[in-house]
């Protein structure tokens, strides 16, 4: 996979330029323009911190899409909240929600 090449994928579906994702990612613009002017594959810290701008994982980074589904902030924080639930209470929940349908 070309990373930099799927970094530049990432930002065009936001329409973000490079001071964008140094802002959202809290990287210095030099770092970022370092990636695009001379090809420089970011370090997995450096990744990480892109992928958190992007607000996904570094498994959905590298995913080639197909399985992929991108979670909204409501969808990610009821999937928070979801996963601190016993068994019963998630049952309970899961039962409530059938029957909306």
């Amino acid at each position: 996979m070309d990373i930099i090449k799927r970094i530049d994928e990432l930002m065009a579906e936001r329409g973000w330029s490079d001071y964008k994702l140094s802002q959202a990612s809290g990287l210095s613009s030099s770092t970022i323009a370092n990636i695009h002017r001379r090809n420089t594959v970011p370090s997995i810290a450096t990744l990480e911190a892109i992928c958190d701008a992007f607000g996904i994982t570094l498994a959905q980074f590298f995913d080639d899409g197909s399985a992929y589904v991108q979670l909204n902030k409501e969808q990610l924080d009821f999937f928070e909240v979801w996963f601190s639930l016993s068994k019963y209470q998630k049952e309970l929940v899961y039962n409530l929600i059938k029957e909306f349908r």
